[in-house]
């Protein structure tokens, strides 16, 4: 058994679950393996998942060239025989030099420009395991004891992704209500509003334009608890976010509407279908690009998703 690190370089609990597969791909040839992250919820979310042994997150030491040393007594107290540094990072990789890590993987470095995160993970782990073909989805693993909890009608079940990390990227409460409005005259679903503490006042916009009382909104709800309440769910329809990141590796069909989300986000996953604006190369779409959120109509959504509800 090799003692195996893997260092995923990013904040976002979405672009850390990207990554998942290959996190999975790396502990099937060494065993359970440590995850190294800059996300702090990550483990809320994998912490039923055999593969980890453990899930730390980093708070310091990765942001300054000078915090080198540090970083590398860091990681020198795991007694690393493989690390993966699944980013084109310099200072991981002296730091894991400094730390003595006998075999350090490594994305090439200095070519940040473009990176496309899918492509150069899965060409990556590839070739560090020298496999072919290496799958970009995987499952996420949940508690089997704890899923009938969040079980409580039979109603279809619908996720709504309304929040997300920056306000360029949302499509707006106002279009979500009517998207509810149109789908509650064509059949009974349960909505469950997926956002964050600091948007439950969006949420409760939505609601009050509803007048059956099928929406709920998970604001106040924590991470380790939202991935049940999308198990439970039949679909996911959002902004680019952390909950379709989870729907599309529990199998579930995730629409997202991309509006200043680059294409790699949403590239990975059979499961993943995307909504964009009418006339735009999806090749184009940039996190500058903030295009017309409301170019994008409830109609255009509805004719997407019509064979899955």
């Amino acid at each position: 058994y090799m003692k195996t690190g893997i260092f995923l370089s990013y904040k976002g609990l979405g672009a850390n679950l990207l990554h998942l597969s290959y996190c999975h791909e790396i502990a099937k040839k060494f065993g359970p393996v440590t995850l190294i992250t800059l996300c702090p919820n990550l483990d809320r979310v994998l912490k039923d998942d055999p593969s980890f042994k453990e899930i730390i997150f980093l708070e310091k030491f990765h942001k300054k060239f000078f915090d080198l040393i540090k970083l590398s007594q860091f990681l020198k107290k795991f007694n690393f025989d493989n690390i993966f540094i699944f980013y084109p990072s310099l200072r991981h990789y002296l730091a894991s030099k400094i730390a003595r890590i006998k075999n350090i993987y490594h994305y090439p470095l200095f070519i940040k420009k473009n990176l496309h995160l899918v492509d150069a993970a899965k060409k990556f782990t590839e070739k560090s395991l020298n496999i072919n073909d290496c799958p970009t989805e995987t499952k996420i693993i949940l508690d089997p004891t704890k899923i009938e909890k969040y079980k409580f009608n039979n109603l279809k079940k619908i996720i709504l992704g309304i929040g997300s990390s920056g306000p360029t990227t949302k499509w707006g409460y106002d279009n979500y209500a009517s998207l509810i409005k149109k789908l509650n005259k064509m059949g009974d679903y349960y909505f469950y509003l997926l956002c964050g503490p600091d948007e439950e006042e969006g949420a409760q916009k939505i609601i009050n334009q509803i007048d059956k009382k099928n929406c709920e909104s998970l604001s106040s709800r924590d991470v380790s608890e939202i991935i049940y309440y999308i198990y439970v769910s039949n679909i996911f329809i959002g902004n680019d976010s952390f909950g379709h990141h989870v729907a599309c590796q529990m199998n579930k069909p995730s629409f997202i509407i991309l509006i200043d989300s680059p294409k790699a986000y949403s590239d990975y996953s059979q499961n993943q279908f995307r909504i964009i604006p009418p006339n735009t190369d999806i090749n184009k779409i940039t996190h500058r690009s903030s295009l017309d959120p409301n170019s994008i109509t409830v109609e255009m959504l509805i004719d997407k998703i019509k064979n899955f509800i």
